[in-house]
């Protein structure tokens, strides 16, 4: 059986890689069509470049941008709104666009908290992306933007409470931790296989290496300890879009 295809959609450059680089690089050296909609960040930034780059060594092909401003960053898409102040049609027509055009199998994005740190880009990705997964199959939907397409599932990337101590543990006490009791995981990763080009595509994002955030913690781990915070993925599976999504999975 043939690994389905996967478009990932997450609200910033370094997200794709940080919460699902090891799902995304699995599906692409199994054959997959693997690609990523970033939510933030206009063509020609220096984090578009980055993110240019990290979808490289995934192995997903090139950015596909909605051109959203990110919320703390004005000068992240100049003269656009930001991604959170848009209006909510618009921003589902432009990935039902993207959805239709590429034609997954499965979709990948935020939790409904918007991940560990519950940015309001990360929350707002969420409700867009779950929104488009059902309006991208009805057809007298967005009829500018393109043919039908249903998803067959769609997943939620996610932390288990259990991780939460070792996450403490490995990149210290954060601001806010976002996390969903264990029992609500359905699919959870070993991506030890593919840690090399998940850690290469987290690093490509050199600018936030260099200002301090989550790559430049990373940086700076041992690889025993980059092992234990990234050797793992968790999933929710949301509830089905379609009926033939019980036979569609994530490839572990």
């Amino acid at each position: 059986m043939p690994v389905p295809s996967l478009l990932a959609v997450f609200a910033h450059p370094d997200d794709e890689s940080l919460s699902a680089g090891g799902v995304l690089a699995c599906h692409a050296a199994a054959g997959a069509r693997t690609a990523v909609v970033t939510a933030t960040w206009a063509a020609g930034t220096q984090r578009a470049g980055e993110l240019a780059e990290s979808l490289r060594i995934l192995g997903a092909g090139k950015p596909r941008l909605l051109g959203y401003a990110d919320a703390r960053v004005p000068q992240s898409a100049p003269g656009c709104a930001r991604f959170c102040d848009a209006p909510l049609d618009e921003a589902v027509r432009r990935l039902v666009a993207h959805i239709r055009e590429f034609r997954p199998d499965i979709l990948v994005t935020h939790d409904a908290y918007g991940g560990l740190p519950g940015h309001p880009d990360h929350v707002h990705t969420h409700r867009v992306t779950v929104l488009a997964a059902h309006a991208a199959g009805l057809g007298l939907l967005y009829l500018d933007a393109g043919a039908p397409w249903q998803p067959n599932a769609l997943y939620l990337a996610t932390h288990p409470h259990s991780t939460v101590p070792l996450l403490r543990e490995v990149i210290g006490a954060r601001k806010a931790v976002y996390s969903v009791p264990d029992e609500q995981v359905t699919a959870t990763v070993d991506v030890r296989p593919w840690m090399e080009r998940k850690i290469a595509a987290v690093l490509a994002h050199r600018s936030e290496v260099e200002r301090g955030a989550l790559p430049g913690l990373i940086a700076n781990l041992a690889p025993d300890a980059r092992e234990r915070l990234l050797a793992t993925e968790w999933y929710i599976r949301h509830t089905p879009v379609t009926p033939a999504s019980a036979q569609t999975e994530l490839t572990v």
